[in-house]
């Protein structure tokens, strides 16, 4: 089976999350993904996940977060439910500037996910398009952070993949049955939807979703994660992105 779930993040501008979390599931969505700016409250977030038969198979937790509260981070995903918990991203300022320093940062990846594995959960890291290019010394980040250990798995943001330059399809290849989850984003012809940062709903962009979902879940992913950085209307791309998730997984 497949989940279909929804970034919270992506209704991060359209408040209140209980009306957001109500329209999720009547428009079919099983799961959400949540991120850590909703960690706040965490025994309210739950009960609105109850309230509407919601999962939430998955969430992000910053490696600061995970490196220096690994306690109270395992009390959040066990509270919510997670099975993955998900490494979103390091901050420009405290990216490596070379291979060497990316392959100490995947080897800090590393002993994160083996720690998150030794509590019977898994651990995924979640690509931007700065991942995919190459870095002085030869090589590119993504690599050296998945290549650093097999208890590493990958979220994969095939949009930003193609925003850095590369070609998803090959990427799902490479790490074929790794792929924890895919998030689903869609990218506007070039020029367009620029009050939306230049995404678009999925369906009505310039992926190959039918082909790239197909690929996805051959690679291991069986969580579908629809995400949308900024949109205008949360209700429109929550509606539109789910209608293409039951083409898609019918192949259409």
């Amino acid at each position: 089976m497949t989940t279909f779930s929804m970034q919270l993040y992506s209704a991060r501008n359209a408040p209140p999350l209980a009306d957001r979390l109500r329209e999720l599931a009547e428009l079919g969505y099983t799961d959400v993904e949540c991120f850590r700016g909703l960690y706040d409250d965490v025994p309210a977030l739950k009960s609105g996940l109850e309230a509407n038969g919601l999962t939430a198979r998955s969430g992000h937790f910053s490696v600061d977060l995970l490196e220096n509260e690994f306690d109270r981070s395992l009390d959040i995903a066990r509270m919510l439910g997670n099975e993955i918990l998900v490494l979103p991203y390091v901050v420009p300022d405290q990216r490596p500037k070379d291979a060497a320093g990316w392959r100490d940062f995947g080897a800090r990846i590393g002993a994160i996910a083996r720690r998150i594995k030794g509590e019977g959960l898994r651990a995924s890291w979640h690509n931007h398009d700065f991942e995919l290019r190459e870095v002085e010394g030869g090589g590119r980040p993504l690599e050296y952070i998945l290549d650093a250990d097999s208890a590493i798995e990958w979220e994969a943001d095939l949009a930003w993949v193609v925003r850095g330059g590369e070609d998803p399809a090959a990427w799902l290849e490479r790490y074929s049955g790794r792929v924890s989850a895919l998030h689903v984003k869609d990218i506007a012809e070039a020029g367009t939807k620029t009050d939306e940062d230049g995404w678009a709903d999925v369906g009505d962009g310039t992926l190959d979703w039918s082909s790239l979902w197909a690929r996805g879940r051959a690679a291991g992913a069986d969580l579908m994660i629809a995400e949308h950085d900024n949109p205008s209307d949360f209700s429109r791309f929550a509606r539109r992105t789910i209608d293409a998730f039951g083409r898609f997984e019918k192949g259409n």
